[in-house]
């Protein structure tokens, strides 16, 4: 009785599995979809990744006089003698170095840093100041130095 329920079994299951089960060969429309996927252009390539940075801006002689006038004002506050005068001087050089500092900082800006996968498989980086039109996985034409949609 128990080898007729376990062939019986069987049998269900056979019956039961459909025939689609079973992994199939590729078709050849599977390989004809393959190959209609947009090939890139020479000068083509594929964003693999955009984000935003900040970049220190110039310093410059403003930032360094005043920063140099007001450090020794204040150095000159300190102590007597050949001391005051070292404080002083002291003072003006540590000013002008934060003044060109604060200037920097002043001056600073937002870039947007985008990187770009060519056809040859070299990956660049374009900089602009706007926020790009174009996300990660786009294609994109490079033109020298500029990005543009496709």
């Amino acid at each position: 009785m128990k080898t007729f329920a376990a062939s019986w079994c069987v049998t269900l299951m056979a019956l039961a599995t459909p025939a689609f089960a079973q992994t199939p060969a590729p078709s050849a429309s599977a390989a004809v979809v393959k190959a209609s996927a947009p090939a890139l252009c020479d000068a083509c390539g594929t964003v693999t990744q955009v984000h935003e940075e900040t970049r220190k801006g110039k310093g410059g002689a403003l930032g360094m006089v005043g920063g140099a006038v007001v450090g020794g004002l204040l150095g000159h506050q300190v102590g007597g003698g050949t001391g005051k005068t070292l404080a002083t001087a002291g003072g003006a050089a540590g000013g002008a170095y934060l003044g060109n500092e604060i200037q920097k900082k002043v001056n600073s800006k937002k870039v947007w840093i985008t990187s770009v996968r060519l056809k040859d498989g070299s990956t660049h980086q374009f900089e602009q100041e706007s926020q790009p039109a174009w996300g990660v996985g786009q294609v994109v034409l490079v033109n020298g130095n500029a990005l543009t949609r496709q």
